[in-house]
């Protein structure tokens, strides 16, 4: 790891950020290492890096250095989005030693240590928003400053650089006129961006850590730290246990990168006026969204043939069913590809009872509202509103109350709900979806004259966008605890199923190692599995995956 490549010239990237909405200064590639970048086939450029190869310049007091845990999360995650078919970065490699680094994983004061792992990052480019923001003069409200003040030159060279490498049909379009070149650079980048966002609300994935300096200048999805798949679907739902505000929360996504975009428009100016780009970014990003958004969602309902003004009502009334019943919002979308617009009422009931098997237990529902306040700490913090409002503000959120009001509000309901009754109340929601539903494919079909050829095409685009498989957090965990005790067989299982996400797979349990030196200890990570999970791996997650805490 420390011969170089022919003509390689390591760096480490300088960018700045807005994290968690204040701008943060300088930050930089603080455990990533940049090699250089090979010429694939027909030319296309691609940049590869180390994560976790030691101490770079923008390392601070870390030592750049990332472990087995979150590596085995960015490898694994990065090929199951490009698979799922949305842009991101990529990862060649996963590579581990017998060297060791101290790491306390939930900032508790439990340190452990932790096998130094690296993972090798492929992409067309790392450069990210946060790129620009180096030009930044100090802000007004955190004081900082990016480090390249007044360095208009540099940030005239990356734009160059930029659009005449990744957006070279702008750079030809407009070679003449930089501003109109920059604000097409610009209304890309912003519809690239919704476009994305779109497709990771379709599959349920929640970023976790979207500052400006985890936005790719070229739309992949980058960065993967404390992201996750959403099993039960919470419009609110936060995967990054230290977003305490749920800043990042997966409803939140789409308006958060739009924010980001207008960060990026702050630091292109001079070189594109402000005025050009708010514009753009009011005309251009919602607008696309909800058409990529609304597009991906027929697909994944399978309307194929009529594009209806009632559909965006349709997706949203099924996402509330989802919601009042606990739904598994991959499991749904998976199993509503089985109902047909000819469905035989015969078979109905058995049909509900699959929809209901993938919505919330009373048990689960118990554990997703248990109340997370001390009742006395409540009642202080709901006086203390009342009482003293600005000292309130800087100790708790009126949505943080209010949330916590609901959650004892739905935890005691649901005390005097029994099974039964829930299972009844589900089957009522789903039923009452379903019957919309059929409505809205027998206009598909009334409206063609070969029923069968739009069954078969609606069949193909529906199981070629509901996933089976994704890399829930519990199935990361068995991977991960499995490779933590030296059995890389469920990593390899695991990467192998996300390969093929829309298919039937058969039991990848089955695949063995080779490697002699890992033959040892398969014994104890055996047990590992044993224990805590025989689940196949389409399954909605056990109940112990709830207490999975990813900061």
């Amino acid at each position: 790891g420390n011969r170089l490549l022919p003509g390689s010239e390591p760096a480490a990237h300088c960018y700045c950020g807005h994290q968690f909405g204040s701008f943060a200064g300088q930050l930089g590639d603080g455990a990533a290492l940049y090699l250089g970048e090979v010429l694939g086939a027909g030319g296309r450029r691609w940049e590869i890096q180390l994560k976790g190869a030691g101490i770079t310049p923008f390392s601070r007091q870390a030592d750049g250095r990332k472990v087995l845990r979150s590596s085995i999360r960015e490898f694994l995650c990065s090929e199951a989005m490009f698979h799922l078919g949305i842009p991101t970065t990529r990862a060649g490699t996963c590579v581990t030693s017998d060297s060791t680094v101290i790491r306390d994983v939930f900032y508790d004061g439990n340190p452990k240590s932790e096998r130094c792992t690296v993972v090798l990052r492929i992409a067309s480019t790392f450069l990210r928003f946060g790129s620009f923001e180096i030009f930044k003069p100090p802000d007004e409200y955190t004081g900082r400053k990016g480090p390249s003040v007044n360095r208009n030159d540099i940030r005239i060279q990356m734009l160059d650089y930029v659009i005449g490498t990744f957006y070279p049909e702008i750079q030809e379009a407009y070679s003449d006129n930089s501003v109109q070149r920059n604000a097409a650079f610009f209304k890309e980048i912003t519809k690239r961006t919704a476009r994305l966002v779109a497709e990771w609300q379709c599959v349920g994935f929640c970023h976790g850590v979207l500052n400006t300096d985890n936005m790719s200048i070229v739309g992949l999805t980058i960065d993967y730290g404390p992201f996750g798949f959403m099993d039960r679907y919470d419009p609110e739902h936060i995967c990054n246990a230290s977003d305490n505000t749920g800043r990042y929360a997966y409803n939140k996504q789409p308006e958060i990168c739009k924010w980001n975009l207008g960060k990026l428009a702050e630091a292109l100016v001079p070189e594109l006026p402000l005025e050009i780009s708010e514009l753009i970014l009011e005309e251009e990003y919602d607008a696309e969204f909800e058409k990529h958004y609304l597009q991906k969602m027929r697909k994944k309902l399978g309307l194929i043939q009529l594009e209806l003004e009632d559909d965006s009502k349709l997706v949203s009334e099924l996402l509330e069913t989802m919601h009042v019943t606990g739904g598994d919002f991959t499991n749904i979308f998976y199993l509503l590809s089985s109902f047909s617009v000819d469905f035989d009422p015969s078979r109905w009931e058995d049909y509900l009872g699959k929809l209901t098997s993938q919505c919330a237990s009373l048990e689960e529902l118990k554990v997703a509202f248990k109340p997370q306040m001390d009742p006395r700490q409540l009642s202080m913090m709901l006086m203390l509103a009342q009482s003293n409002p600005q000292l309130f503000a800087l100790i708790g959120s009126k949505a943080n109350i209010n949330k916590e009001l609901e959650r004892i509000e739905q935890f005691s309901k649901l005390q005097q709900l029994t099974a039964d009754d829930l299972l009844s109340r589900n089957k009522r929601h789903w039923k009452e979806w379903l019957e919309k539903y059929k409505v809205r494919l027998q206009k598909e079909v009334e409206s063609l004259s070969n029923a069968d050829t739009w069954n078969t095409e609606h069949m193909k685009v529906m199981t070629s966008n509901n996933p089976k498989y994704i890399l829930r957090n519990y199935i990361a965990q068995n991977a991960i605890e499995a490779a933590e005790n030296g059995d890389f067989s469920e990593v390899r299982n695991v990467l192998k199923l996300l390969e093929n996400p829309f298919q039937e797979a058969e039991d990848f349990r089955e695949v063995k190692e080779d490697a002699e030196e890992e033959g040892a200890t398969a014994t104890a990570a055996a047990c590992v599995q044993e224990t805590r999970s025989r689940l196949p791996y389409c399954s909605k997650p056990p109940l112990w995956a709830s207490e999975l805490s990813v900061t």
